[in-house]
């Protein structure tokens, strides 16, 4: 029997692989949390297939998205980046990444965890929406207005309402597997 998915996973098996186990199950560890916040800030503007198939070399490049390591980078480790054909070799993103390691700790620090304060967002609880087709779920809401406006305050780069929208997805915070997907009852 053919499992139903969403349609925009469909014809890759590494897609297929990530909806079906990863995309849109709630994430509350921090290190994961953190993991999907760089990737999604290196998707901007690229396709998450992209990001995907360049995953574990970003793992390697980024010490495993170690964000205790990736706040004490310097400049000799930003440009060994920069000389990485496995990853995306954009200078701000690189740099971002440095400084969301940075804003991602004192966030811990104030809330006791990253978890803690980017739950809070939706109550602790994830938003259910009803989407007949991945095309039509919106591309940001009130409330990744609301959080990405908060992270940019506290230092974040690259993390437009789009792009924050796009990781409430990805981690969960919102179910937005269309409806006839065998996930969407799952998550």
């Amino acid at each position: 029997m053919t499992k139903h998915r969403c349609r925009w996973c469909e014809g890759d098996t590494l897609y297929e692989a990530y909806h079906d186990e990863e995309w849109g199950v709630p994430v509350y560890d921090d290190s994961t949390l953190f993991e999907f916040l760089i990737l999604e800030t290196f998707q901007a503007g690229l396709s998450w297939i992209t990001i995907l198939r360049k995953r574990e070399n970003f793992r390697k490049a980024f010490d495993n998205f170690d964000y205790k390591k990736i706040a004490a980078y310097n400049q000799n480790k930003i440009d060994d980046l920069l000389l990485d054909a496995g990853i995306i070799r954009n200078k701000l993103k690189v740099k971002a990444t440095v400084t969301n390691a940075q804003a991602f700790i004192k966030i811990q620090e104030e809330f006791g965890s990253f978890s803690k304060y980017i739950w809070a967002f939706v109550d602790g609880k994830p938003i259910k929406n009803s989407v007949d087709y991945y095309k039509n779920a919106p591309a940001n809401t009130v409330i990744s207005d609301a959080l990405s406006k908060d992270l940019k305050k506290r230092g974040f780069k690259f993390v437009g309402s789009t792009v924050v929208y796009a990781h409430m997805q990805a981690t969960g915070m919102i179910n937005d597997h269309e409806t006839k997907c065998f996930r969407y009852s799952e998550v």
